[in-house]
């Protein structure tokens, strides 16, 4: 069993021993053949080396290639650009030479700016694209410089031509903007742009003086438009391209001066030659009907210019230069065009409002300050912000000038008739209202009209404010203060009575009964005039009638008493006469009618000639009561000295009643014969004359004159 074991494992031995030998044997082939596979790879290496050091020049000169057609790429490109723009540009100044704007046809306008602006963009196109693509050549050039793919000469040509490029663009661009048809077409725009400007005009303002049209519209609301929607579309348009070429100064100053010589011009349509022809600082040299004219045409004048001229102008401002510079530009614009007219208007206005205080100008200072009043809310909406701070603080000022004008012309008209208690001014001869009642109550009456009133009140209250230093109130926050003028009419008629009553002591030295009659037709003029007027409604109708009435019938007494008291004490019952012994008793009864019948003609003849009752209804109160205590007494002593007095040898009672209706209806048929001859004294009379009631009418709707011609003077 050993032996088996043993036999085998020799045998696998062997068998070993054959492998190795053999692997052996395989081992020393591949190495051989790794020696001459060895043998050959140098061989080829060596090869490879002489190809390569002969190929790396042309990968060098690939490689440049590559990078010349990437730089010549990038240069061509915006060339390209550049060349298509300049083909736009010229296309368009071919279209714009085709094109025939006209200001009468706005369409055709917006078409050649729409071309002006295409044209504006094509040239910027072209000065962007200019530098870009001359960039790009440089690096070009540069880079053939630098990597010598061309020759020398060629390098040279390529250099020259550069630099020639870069000049020819920086004189083609300059030349494109500032020169040639852009700039034509620019300086054509600014030229319809004026055309156009000139073609809108106030139609509203015609030879006229426009009241209907203001009548109208008074608050710039429903004004009708300077320019149609077309036109507002092409001035904008020009405005913005005139704006966007650099020549916005340049539309300002058109627009500026166009709309300003329009403005002024439709105001001179209105004839406002006082604005010329008077000076402020020689109003007073002038004549007051002359100047208070120019007022009323002063006070339309502005009233026009606020609520409709500058109303319409600032709507057309804003339409056309609003979208400049995000609505910056118009409100300067409007400003600069209403600044020269509006001073115009101010120097006026400050010049009649530093002019004298005189009395006469009150009024016509109460219709300066009511018409500041009524356009001040358009004024400052039309002249709001910054830009119209000049023209609304210079308004202001005028408004104060006007209040204190006013003011103090109304306490000049209390102090002179305060002053005029002296001899400044005579009494009438004849015992009629003096003329300084006339018009004091005339004036006072207007002053209590709805027209004057409110005016008169604010200016008081303004006044008072400014004088108590009290904070500035709007007026409806004093609406319910209405005493001023109230008091003001009180104070006045109080100064009136004073006057009266110094004429009526000044004038008794001459006549007993004359100042009487004068005080009797003064007092009833007051009355009789204020009865149931809205200056009545002011000072109270019981207070005018307690004050003025029983003045006048106190007065009527007084005169009584001087005229008639010492004849109706010579027909009174004589007691002495009636103890004495009848022939003295018919003596003295007789010596006493004697006397009498002589005061009595006197009387009469006074009556005809010297005392004048102008007022109707006075006249013939006056007359009854004449009669009523005379004509009884007279009759009573006839007949209690019947047999001292012969019958035919006195006139009898009717004769007496008679005689003092002539001489009473003498007074009356004067005035009739006055009243047929021209005067500017207002007729006198009785209230149911239609005459009197007629200009009752007048002077209530009208304003008085006092102080100038056919007035009395201060």
């Amino acid at each position: 069993m050993a032996v088996e074991v043993s036999a085998v494992a020799l045998a696998d031995l062997h068998a070993s021993r054959s492998g190795l030998a053999s692997l052996l044997r395989s081992t020393s082939d591949v190495e051989t053949a790794l020696s001459d596979f060895d043998a050959r790879l140098s061989s080829h290496l060596s090869a490879l080396s002489y190809v390569s050091d002969t190929v790396s020049p042309l990968q060098s000169h690939a490689v440049a290639t590559r990078a010349l057609r990437s730089r010549i790429d990038r240069a061509v490109s915006p060339a390209l650009a550049l060349l298509r723009a300049f083909s736009l540009v010229r296309s368009l100044q071919r279209r714009l030479l085709r094109l025939s704007p006209s200001p009468s046809d706005p369409a055709t306008l917006i078409d050649y700016v729409d071309c002006v602006d295409r044209l504006h963009d094509a040239v910027a196109g072209v000065a962007a694209d200019c530098d870009p693509a001359v960039q790009r050549l440089q690096e070009a050039v540069e880079f053939l410089s630098r990597t010598k793919a061309t020759d020398r000469l060629r390098l040279r040509r390529l250099q020259e031509t550069l630099s020639a490029l870069q000049a020819i663009y920086a004189d083609e661009v300059d030349a494109l903007r500032y020169e040639g048809l852009l700039d034509e077409a620019l300086v054509r725009l600014q030229e319809d742009y004026e055309s156009l400007l000139l073609q809108l005009k106030h139609n509203a303002l015609g030879e006229s003086d426009g009241l209907d049209q203001f009548s109208q519209s008074t608050d710039g609301s429903d004004l009708a438009p300077l320019a149609s929607p077309l036109q507002v579309q092409a001035l904008r348009r020009i405005s913005q391209t005139l704006a966007t070429n650099d020549c916005l100064d340049i539309a300002i100053d058109i627009f500026v001066k166009v709309r300003y010589r329009r403005a002024a011009k439709a105001l001179m349509r209105l004839s406002p030659e006082y604005l010329r022809t008077y000076a402020p600082e020689e109003i007073d040299a002038m004549q007051w009907a002359e100047v208070e004219a120019a007022i009323t045409l002063w006070i339309r004048h502005l009233e026009l210019a606020v609520q409709i001229l500058f109303a319409v102008e600032k709507q057309l401002c804003r339409d056309v230069l609003g979208p400049l510079m995000d609505g910056v530009v118009w409100p300067e614009c409007f400003a600069k065009i209403a600044d020269r007219i509006m001073a115009v208007f101010f120097r006026f206005g400050e010049g009649v409002a530093r002019s004298s205080k005189q009395p006469h100008k009150l009024f016509k200072l109460l219709d300066m300050f009511d018409a500041l009043y009524r356009i001040r809310p358009q004024l400052e909406s039309n002249f709001d912000g910054e830009p119209g701070r000049d023209i609304r603080a210079r308004f202001r000022e005028l408004q104060k000038l006007v209040v204190h004008a006013a003011a103090k012309a109304l306490c000049e008209f209390g102090l002179r008739i305060e002053g005029m208690q002296d001899a400044a001014e005579p009494s009438p001869g004849d015992g009629s209202v003096p003329k300084v009642v006339r018009h004091a109550v005339h004036c006072l009456k207007c002053l209590a009209t709805a027209r004057y009133a409110g005016p008169m009140e604010r200016v008081l209250r303004t006044e008072r404010n400014w004088r108590e230093d009290l904070p500035s109130r709007h007026p409806a926050d004093d609406a319910g203060d209405d005493g001023l003028l109230r008091d003001v009419a009180r104070n006045i008629l109080e100064a009136l009575q004073r006057n009266v009553e110094a004429k009526r002591a000044r004038c008794g030295k001459k006549d007993r009964a004359l100042p009487h009659v004068m005080a009797t037709n003064a007092y009833w003029y007051v009355h009789t005039r204020t009865r149931g007027t809205e200056l009545a409604k002011l000072v109270g109708e019981e207070t005018m009638r307690a004050t003025f009435k029983n003045a006048a019938e106190q007065a009527a007494f007084a005169y009584q008493e001087s005229a008639w008291g010492m004849l109706l004490r010579l027909v009174e019952r004589d007691d002495a006469a009636a103890k004495a012994e009848q022939g003295r008793a018919r003596a003295r009864a007789r010596a006493r009618a004697e006397e009498f019948m002589r005061g009595f003609e006197v009387n009469m003849r006074k009556h005809r000639s010297l005392y004048v009752f102008r007022d109707a209804d006075l006249r013939n109160q006056i007359r009854e009561a004449v009669e009523n205590t005379v004509v009884p007494a007279y009759a009573e002593f006839l007949h209690a000295n019947a047999a001292a007095i012969p019958g035919r040898a006195f006139l009898p009672p009717d004769s007496i009643r008679a005689l003092i209706r002539q001489a009473f209806d003498a007074a009356e048929e004067g005035e009739e014969e006055e009243g047929k001859k021209p005067s500017s004294v207002p007729k006198a009379g009785g209230e149911r004359i239609p005459q009197r009631r007629e200009r009752i009418r007048r002077e209530q709707e009208q304003p008085p004159e006092f102080g100038g011609s056919g007035s009395f003077g201060y």
